[in-house]
């Protein structure tokens, strides 16, 4: 069914290569998501004489559909958006946030704190859905078409069915237990409790008269009408750890505008998404620190190279744990820590031939005084990437956390579990942890949706990933293979992942770093090898044509509109890919 869809889109297929620059000039835009169906979405309303920010919110509306397993309108997002004619660049966040009741002792039981693991199913880890909020706040300052055009490619996915792919049929194997509600069981399982095989043919019918119902009425019906009393419903009725969300919660959510949190790194303009995600600003430290380094003339092979960018996640990693969070509740020295001297102080720590032998936060200007904080997973997340026939820019990533959020659903649409990207207690070591839960407060998120301008002011390159907190590793990787190595976005998002958030850490197995792990022992590093579970998306600019990127370790794709038709950037598939 995909490759049928596809092929009624396009009139021409190439391959994507990192000669990819060689392709036709774009007339009518570029997207880049992590499922075909998506894509071609995104291709479908630009032909239409749609946005940059209309094609993302219909690649996300499409991704709700047929990526049940990460993203959707029961979940949240950031988009970064590059306005060509105004010349700015805007970020709009649509976290989820806390119910008003919530307090530190949310995920407490018996007076203890819950694992993380039993945190996660049920009502308790629900917080309110942001994603129709911030699409709406984002169409209406950067939309052309009709809001209710937007929705028909995903109301056509959920009414006529999809074909269940691989990605999907292996997450519903591997994690189909954390789905508990009964319209999830009967709807991805076979009676007799095995995961529907991959190509079976899924229709929604609940999702699509839900989608038609707010294509029609807007968000408000969402967040005030029939949706709004089910989700409270099931959340506050859950079997499983039941929550204390009420109407007014649905009702009081706003997405929000944010001053986009940008830097120079080199000769490029980076700018990315700021709190409460943490990666715009994390991205930002790593490449700082890294800046005294000549990474170009280490190049993409040498082992020094990889060990100067370990250390560099080690310490913006532990940054990001102490300081970053919800800027609404919290002091965050978002000035101190991007404060030249303060990063060159940073960067000091770092040498080429030794491996640091503690790694701590360290001192910026501003800092809140006694702060801990622990970094909390997500992995139910999507990325996706897009650019219009006028050069605006839009860039999202969108999660419902965990592989099938909470295991919760409401007409056809799984539920978050964003609250415990929170901290489960609200002390650590005796001091008051910065992402401790709070009624209305937004968890910190490691989403990093980045856009990248060059020297001459124009929009070089646009990427997110997902991965929970590996995203933003995997984000500052790209950029350096790009940025650095000029590599192609395909191969800088394709090569492997060295993964650093504390002393130690993983490089990805069977990559190209794999290798290297005598020379990076010799430089002390003490990592291991280790699959981890990456996605990425990416459109860059080069001799002013565009091309798409999208992670071989996915089912992603990257599809160009031109005069002659629709390109599919084909892209090589690892050899364990699909996997989530």
């Amino acid at each position: 069914m995909i490759q049928r869809l596809l092929l009624a889109l396009c009139a021409v297929v190439l391959p994507l290569s990192a000669a990819s620059a060689k392709s036709p000039a774009v007339t009518s835009g570029i997207v880049s998501a992590a499922d075909p169906r998506a894509a071609a979405a995104g291709v479908a309303i630009l032909r239409q004489g749609g946005s940059a920010a209309d094609a993302a919110i219909a690649m996300m509306l499409a991704l709700n559909v047929v990526e049940p397993q990460s993203s959707g309108i029961g979940g949240g997002g950031f988009m970064v958006h590059h306005d060509a004619r105004a010349g700015k660049v805007d970020s709009y966040d649509g976290r989820e946030a806390a119910p008003a009741a919530a307090n530190g002792y949310w995920f407490y039981k018996d007076g203890a704190p819950l694992p993380h693991n039993d945190a996660v199913p049920g009502g308790r880890s629900v917080g309110v859905p942001g994603n129709l909020r911030m699409m709406a706040l984002a169409h209406s300052q950067h939309g052309r078409l009709a809001w209710a055009a937007l929705f028909q490619p995903a109301i056509a996915l959920a009414r006529d069915g999809f074909a269940i792919t691989p990605r999907l049929h292996n997450s519903l194997a591997s994690y189909g237990k954390a789905i508990i509600s009964d319209w999830g069981r009967a709807h991805f399982f076979n009676a007799d409790g095995s995961a529907k095989a991959t190509g079976t043919i899924l229709k929604n019918p609940e999702q699509a008269a839900l989608l038609a119902q707010i294509a029609a009425k807007g968000p408000d019906y969402f967040y005030h009408g029939e949706p709004a009393h089910k989700l409270v419903a099931a959340v506050n009725g859950a079997s499983v750890n039941p929550s204390q969300m009420t109407l007014a919660d649905l009702a009081a959510y706003q997405a929000k505008q944010r001053p986009p949190v940008c830097g120079t790194y080199r000769v490029y303009r980076v700018c990315g998404m700021g709190p409460p995600s943490s990666g715009g600003i994390t991205v930002l430290l790593i490449l700082k620190q890294l800046e005294r380094f000549d990474l170009a003339k280490l190049g993409k092979d040498s082992p020094v190279a990889w060990h100067l960018l370990a250390e560099s996640e080690r310490l913006a990693y532990a940054d990001r744990d102490a300081y970053l969070g919800d800027g609404d509740h919290i002091v965050i020295p978002q000035k101190g820590l991007l404060d030249p001297s303060y990063i060159a102080a940073r960067s000091a720590l770092i040498a080429p031939q030794t491996t640091m032998a503690e790694v701590a936060p360290g001192m910026p200007a501003g800092a809140p005084p006694r702060v801990r904080v622990a970094p909390g997973p997500e992995h139910g997340t999507t990325d996706m990437a897009v650019a219009d026939a006028q050069g605006n820019v839009a860039e999202v990533t969108s999660t419902i956390e965990s592989v099938f959020g909470s295991g919760l659903s409401v007409d056809g649409t799984m539920l978050n579990n964003e609250l415990t990207d929170f901290d489960i207690e609200p002390t650590k070591n005796g001091y008051l942890a910065a992402n401790r839960v709070e009624g209305t407060k937004r968890p910190r998120s490691s989403m990093a949706p980045t856009i990248v301008y060059g020297p001459d002011g124009k929009v070089r390159i646009a990427l997110g990933a997902a991965g929970g907190s590996t995203i933003i590793a995997q984000v500052a990787k790209a950029l350096i293979g790009v940025l650095d190595w000029k590599m192609s976005a395909q191969d800088a998002i394709a090569m492997g992942l060295i993964y650093t958030p504390y002393p130690g850490g993983v490089v990805e197995k069977g990559t190209q770093l794999e290798p290297m792990l005598p020379a990076l022992a010799a430089l002390g590093e003490q990592l291991r090898a280790a699959p981890l579970g990456l996605k990425a998306n990416a459109i860059e600019q080069v001799g002013g044509r565009w091309s798409g990127a999208a992670d071989p370790r996915s089912e992603g794709v990257a599809m160009s509109v031109t005069g002659q038709g629709t390109i599919i950037h084909r892209i090589e598939r690892g050899p364990n890919a699909p996997h989530e």
